[in-house]
């Protein structure tokens, strides 16, 4: 069970997720109201999500953003992707 808390715009595919958003890994593991990233591991991550149980906190530190400190702040900036 992977699951996150974005603290900033996500973009994935055909979808544009917002900070504020959570999102799984997989829909075993989705919760009410969760979005459900299939391809989401350490590779695919990115930096504004912030782990919300322990596979998550794993998974982010097996990723590039493990020594970048978490961010548990939403700026409206941080909403808007390109």
């Amino acid at each position: 069970m992977a699951r996150f808390r974005l603290t900033q715009a996500v973009p994935v595919g055909q979808f544009r997720w917002t900070a504020g958003d959570t999102v799984a890994d997989s829909q075993a593991n989705a919760q009410a109201g969760d979005h459900v990233w299939v391809g989401l591991n350490s590779a695919t991550m990115v930096e504004g999500m912030t782990p919300l149980d322990a596979s998550a906190s794993s998974m982010r530190a097996a990723s590039p953003w493990a020594n970048v400190p978490l961010r548990n702040v939403i700026y409206g900036v941080d909403s808007v992707s390109s």
